[in-house]
């Protein structure tokens, strides 16, 4: 379950709860990230080291797949590995946690990430959409999260795709 609140076009709280694993992720603006309500933060993994996690374009492949598929081979063939582990929303919370080092997907509804977006930023992370735009990716769907680092990286695969 992923729930958010967006004022003016930004998500300023965000809970994600994970009933079968009894973990409830949560952030607000300015007031920090938590798991069952301890803090958490972003890992400080070398992005080199990192484990991302991504999800396959399933909708419109034939528009999606040719700027997914470079960006999927250049990371896996960057980042120490890629996971893909099911909801983008937990995806992004344990982007969050430091359980994952990044997350990238292209068109994924604002239902899918406005939670997680205000978690991982909320947590020491970088959200952007696949062009560096801050706040694009809440609409478009197109996101890149991470620690900065790994979100600088990722951020650079994604641009030569675009």
């Amino acid at each position: 379950m992923s729930v958010a609140l967006v004022a003016d076009g930004e998500p300023v709280v965000g809970v994600i709860h994970a009933p079968l694993l009894g973990e409830t992720y949560s952030a607000r603006r300015g007031g920090g990230a938590f798991r069952d309500g301890e803090p958490i933060r972003v890992s400080e993994r070398d992005p080199g080291r990192a484990i991302a996690a991504t999800g396959f374009p399933f909708r419109a492949k034939d528009r999606l797949l040719p700027t997914y598929l470079p960006v999927f081979e250049a990371a896996l063939a960057e980042l120490e590995d890629l996971r893909r582990a099911g909801a983008a929303s937990l995806d992004l919370a344990w982007t969050a946690a430091g359980v994952f080092d990044g997350f990238f997907e292209r068109a994924l509804g604002t239902w899918d990430v406005a939670a997680g977006g205000v978690i991982v930023r909320e947590a020491g992370g970088v959200v952007t959409d696949w062009a560096g735009d801050g706040s694009a990716w809440l609409t478009s769907g197109d996101i890149v999260a991470g620690p900065p680092a790994v979100h600088e990286r990722l951020l650079a695969l994604t641009r030569r795709a675009l």
